[in-house]
């Protein structure tokens, strides 16, 4: 399959296409369900030090995707195996499921079999999967859930086709159209490697099929492991009813083994995530060059520039202009903001604030309503409240900026003394001058003024005026006397004029 040209035009993550529907709420899922999904695997063909499993897609981890999936098709209890580094994916991907452990990579079946002591006593569906298809969408899962269902199958499958199925393991038929098994690539023949239907490995058992079937699973093939798929060729051996549902979009089945992959199931998501905010009257521009993660949330008539990036637990209001080349992190925007070329990390903005170009709001800073941030403005864990302006090349760290007050060009709160971080206080409707440098620990009083190119290191009290300078000293003539002072005496025979480098060192 060429995923990278295939259209995309129908993936919308509110459904599927009109033949894809399935009529299933939660509410009417009678049978209980539980889901195995394997994670333990080495994934060496990703070369990387992370395991697969957890390979960010979108904001979130690769398999978390496919939890989620279980969870919105109903599916009450969710099993992850885990094997290589362990620890770690089980540190990601948190503790709202259940974990078992694959001592050994001895195969998709020893994996299941690990699982199932977690299931004792468990009747209903089992779903298996493997960990690596985050495209997955929880209709799926739903319509597989529906087949089993309705038909009592002991295995209900879901099959692809394609003509050309790559090393996936080919679904052999008898003539009568019945699953006979399934054939892994490497111990296919020619003949069946020429089948166009494949095995996705998304599985829904009976948990009693699963259970009598797993224990009949032999490791006598090419790679001396136990393969989950034999379990279909058991099963209809023993005369149990085994059903498949084709899967339409065959994007939601790709599988992830190495980084070109991750890339293209991750433009997949993300053109996902983008057609359903634009459905929901978000206005983006170019989705090309436009990138929102999973767990943001945006307000209509919002307008996303080219370049905007959108990450983690982000908040967007209404009516906002976000971009271009901006990046907001886990923070809050309120309506009506605008922010261009700027970054904000960790951080809450009012509404109707101007933020950019060039600014950078650094974790914990908070922005009350119609606050100005200007071009190269940096804030560090400080407050501005309403009606705040900073337009212009200034830092503000730990510092708390009352209403409507001003903040002028190149001015600093000197917040670190090497040591400790210290705060800075400025009362509402404060005026700090141009280029002044406040020291903190230090508070300038409601409705101060700090005269420009002051260095203050005392309180200012409130409707006092601060300066911290030398006195301005004009000596006349005293440039000139200089350059007469300097200007060779051949020069000043031959009545040469002067200029205004004469006299400096070469």
């Amino acid at each position: 399959m060429n995923h990278l040209n295939q259209p995309h035009s129908d993936i919308l993550l509110s459904g599927l296409n009109s033949d894809y529907k399935v009529e299933l709420s939660l509410s009417d899922q009678q049978i209980p369900c539980a889901a195995i999904i394997l994670a333990a695997g080495k994934s060496t063909r990703m070369r990387s030090r992370l395991p697969k499993a957890i390979h960010p897609i979108c904001g979130i981890p690769l398999t978390y995707h496919l939890i989620q999936a279980c969870r919105q098709a109903g599916i009450e209890r969710v099993i992850v195996v885990i094997g290589h580094q362990g620890d770690l994916v089980r540190d990601s991907l948190g503790g709202n499921v259940e974990y078992a452990v694959q001592a050994e990579q001895r195969g998709t079946g020893d994996a299941v079999k690990s699982a199932l002591p977690l299931l004792n006593g468990f009747e209903g569906q089992i779903m298996t999967m493997v960990g690596d298809m985050p495209l997955l969408r929880a209709e799926t899962l739903k319509k597989v859930r529906r087949l089993q269902e309705n038909t009592s199958a002991a295995l209900t499958m879901l099959s692809a086709i394609s003509p050309d199925a790559q090393t996936y393991g080919r679904v052999v038929r008898g003539e009568d159209g019945r699953i006979l098994r399934i054939v892994e690539y490497k111990d296919a023949t020619e003949q069946e490697r020429k089948i166009q239907e494949w095995n996705p490995s998304i599985y829904c058992f009976q948990a009693a099929a699963l259970r009598k079937g797993i224990h009949h699973l032999r490791c006598d093939n090419v790679q001396g492991e136990y393969y989950l798929t034999d379990i279909v060729e058991i099963l209809s051996r023993m005369g149990e009813r085994v059903e498949a549902v084709p899967v339409s979009d065959s994007d939601e089945v790709m599988s992830i083994n190495n980084r070109v992959e991750l890339a293209v199931a991750s433009r997949i998501m993300q053109q996902r995530i983008l057609e359903r905010w634009m459905i929901e009257g978000v206005t983006v521009v170019d989705p090309a060059e436009t990138y929102v993660d999973v767990g943001v949330d945006i307000g209509c008539d919002t307008v996303l520039e080219p370049g905007t990036i959108l990450q983690g637990d982000t908040h967007v209001g209404e009516n906002c202009r976000l971009g271009p080349s901006s990046r907001i992190i886990d923070s809050v925007i309120g309506d009506g903001v605008t922010v261009a070329y700027s970054q904000i990390v960790e951080s809450v903005v009012g509404p109707n604030c101007k933020i950019g170009p060039f600014a950078h709001l650094r974790p914990k800073s908070y922005l009350g309503a119609n606050v100005k941030i200007g071009d190269f403005v940096e804030l560090k864990a400080s407050r501005l409240e309403d009606n705040v302006s900073a337009s212009h090349l200034a830092y503000l760290g730990d510092a708390e900026v009352g209403r409507n007050a001003n903040i002028g060009a190149g001015v600093i709160t000197c917040n670190y003394d090497g040591q400790q971080k210290h705060r800075t206080t400025i009362g509402k409707y404060a005026f700090i001058g141009t280029d002044s440098a406040l020291i903190a620990p230090i508070t300038i009083g409601d409705g101060a003024f700090v005269a420009a190119g002051s260095i203050i290191t005392e309180d200012v009290p409130p409707d006092a005026l601060g300066i911290a300078r030398a006195r301005q000293v004009t000596k006349p003539n005293w440039a000139q006397e200089r350059r007469e002072k300097f200007v060779p005496d051949h020069q000043k025979e031959k009545g040469e004029a002067t200029n205004d480098h004469a006299g400096e060192p070469e």
